[in-house]
């Protein structure tokens, strides 16, 4: 006797409904499991698996499915998805406004911001975190992040004002060439109208932001949010007077920083003595 399917809830979870859309496609156009499998060149229980949402739906599983059902990206934008809810719960509130925000302004004291990091410092980072994590986990984690920067390519992309600490750059992730590129990073997307930095030096002295990385999301019919982040732990801003003192200080810190201009000049120099 053949084994029962087992029953999906695709309002479960986002990858809940990625597999359920898999097996809905799957069986409108008559493959099994095993023949759909053959076809993509996988194991039938990778695709067993995605289905039940039993595992991690491979990263390039979701480009090879909407390119063999024609599906227009359907699979691409359930995967984008399932890749938000990967963020720690005390962070998703603040990635789904992220995307909303007509301005992004930034101050970050230990690393360069995740909208802005590239596909070598990005991942050198994510394996300083997670010591212990597989490649596939490392290479999962750092999609998650840079899903999220689409939102600097798009039309409607939003002004991005970071001020970095003099600590990000003097603190090397990834080694001496993979900094270099990070820094020619910004600098490249510093050339366009919708990038901004500003570099806090040290010779600048204390300011009230030293506890950890601040954001703050504008919007254009909503108030301003901000959100205050640690090495692993975040809190999302709303109360109006909160948002003010916290604004206050992002705003201490930013005149203390040296101009666009100047950061500029002074991250090339920094690029070269790397």
């Amino acid at each position: 006797m053949a084994q029962q399917e087992r029953v999906l809830h695709p309002d479960r979870s986002a990858r809940d409904l990625f597999g359920f859309q898999l097996r809905k496609l799957r069986k409108q156009q008559g493959f099994s499991l095993t023949t759909l499998a053959a076809e993509l060149r996988h194991a039938k229980t990778v695709i067993g698996n995605v289905e039940t949402a039993d595992r991690p739906i491979p990263l390039g599983l979701p480009a090879e499915l909407d390119e063999f059902f024609q599906t227009d990206g359907l699979f691409d934008h359930l995967f984008k998805l399932t890749l938000r809810e990967s963020f720690p719960e005390w962070s998703r509130r603040y990635v789904e406004l992220e995307p909303l925000a007509c301005e992004i302004r930034e101050f970050a004291t230990g690393t360069f911001p995740g909208l802005w990091q590239d596909d070598e410092y990005g991942p050198a980072l994510i394996r300083l975190g997670n010591p212990l994590a597989t490649a596939e986990e490392i290479n999962r984690k750092w999609a998650s992040r840079k899903a999220r920067q689409e939102l600097l390519t798009r039309d409607s992309a939003p002004l991005m004002w970071v001020v970095l600490d003099e600590a990000v750059i003097r603190r090397h992730v990834g080694g001496p060439e993979a900094m270099r590129k990070q820094i020619q990073h910004v600098l490249d997307l510093t050339e366009g109208p919708k990038s901004v930095v500003q570099v806090l030096p040290f010779a600048a002295g204390g300011h009230g932001a030293m506890s950890g990385t601040t954001t703050l999301l504008d919007f254009t019919d909503n108030p301003r949010v901000v959100f205050v982040e640690g090495s692993d732990a975040g809190q999302l801003i709303e109360a109006e007077p909160q948002v003010r003192h916290t604004s206050l200080i992002y705003n201490l810190v930013q005149v203390k920083a040296l101009s666009p201009e100047d950061s500029r000049a002074w991250l090339h120099r920094a690029k070269e003595e790397i």
